[in-house]
């Protein structure tokens, strides 16, 4: 009893935990491997949220086309029990479910057996069903809030105020404010406990301002490497060893529909670039404005020796 007992344990635990690999971009998790997929369609809810736009239009077509030609196959069955329709036309049938699922009904073809008329009692509750559903899930996705906001593809390590200073930035993409935004920033890296054990350990970085009462235009976050800081004594060679990276989260509220609203980044080892300065954007009129010139906005210089 006791063997048959672990090996049920054993099948189980092999069943729930597929063997994948963890990607992070962007600062999101990308989940990759044998059991990611099936991951995902244990919550086809979340699927259709977060997938594209693109994604999610093909999905539906898959499943209109899938569901019509299985009601097409069931109206087969019965024979000839559609009036006007050819008998064994598959396209009569076809096209017969998806007047029925639309609840169009032009009359031209309609049910004459009790067979038929089952199968379209069916057919008309999983189409009301069907188009209540697809009209929610589309409605959660266009009612989802959402930043648009753009950062910087490197971030660097330049002097400030006479300290080195990591220093990356940002900018509202949208024509509108977000209205007390607040900004975080983690660094994730690999080492080895006292014991011995390795785990990748997350340490917040402090910021010199992590909150802006309107977020419109740009935003340069920096943080400043003291002693006090998990970056201080960190070399570019470390960074890499240890796999190092920059987890951002900006979070605000966008004014036009009141709604809190997020946003993330995240930069690697390779991302982060010593001894070097953004472009700046802000430039001055001859009539004493100024203006902002992101075509720059990712551009950096080494500083000079």
């Amino acid at each position: 009893m006791k063997f048959r007992l672990k090996r049920l344990l054993n099948k189980q635990r092999k069943r729930i935990i597929p063997r994948v690999h963890i990607k992070i971009n962007n600062g999101q998790f990308e989940v990759m491997g044998m059991g990611a997929w099936h991951s995902y369609w244990r919550d086809p809810y979340h699927l259709l949220l977060t997938i594209p736009w693109i994604g999610f239009l093909i999905l539906i077509c898959i499943f209109y086309v899938a569901i019509n030609t299985i009601f097409a196959l069931a109206y087969l069955l019965g024979g000839d029990c559609i009036a006007n329709a050819q008998p064994g036309s598959f396209l009569d049938a076809f096209f017969f479910s998806v007047q029925t699922l639309a609840s169009i009904g032009y009359g031209a073809m309609y049910p004459k057996t009790t067979y038929a008329n089952v199968i379209v009692t069916i057919e008309a509750i999983i189409g009301l069903m069907g188009i209540a559903l697809m009209t929610g899930l589309g409605f959660a996705r266009f009612a989802r809030p959402t930043a648009r906001v753009m950062f910087s593809n490197v971030a660097v390590i330049t002097e400030h105020e006479g300290m080195p200073t990591l220093m990356f930035r940002t900018a509202n993409q949208r024509r509108n404010m977000i209205l007390e935004a607040q900004m975080r920033v983690y660094l994730m890296r690999d080492e080895v406990t006292a014991e011995g054990e390795s785990m990748r350990r997350i340490y917040d970085l402090p910021l010199i301002r992590y909150q802006t009462p309107n977020f419109s235009l740009s935003w340069s976050v920096m943080h400043t490497i003291d002693e006090s800081s998990p970056l201080y004594g960190m070399t570019p060679e470390l960074l890499i060893k240890t796999h190092s990276s920059l987890i951002v989260s900006l979070s605000g509220i966008d004014e036009t529909v009141s709604q809190v609203v997020h946003a993330r980044h995240s930069y690697i080892a390779k991302d982060i670039l010593w001894n070097s300065r953004f472009v700046d954007i802000i430039h001055h009129t001859p009539d004493g404005h100024r203006y902002f010139d992101y075509n720059h906005f990712h551009d950096v210089l080494p500083l000079e020796n």
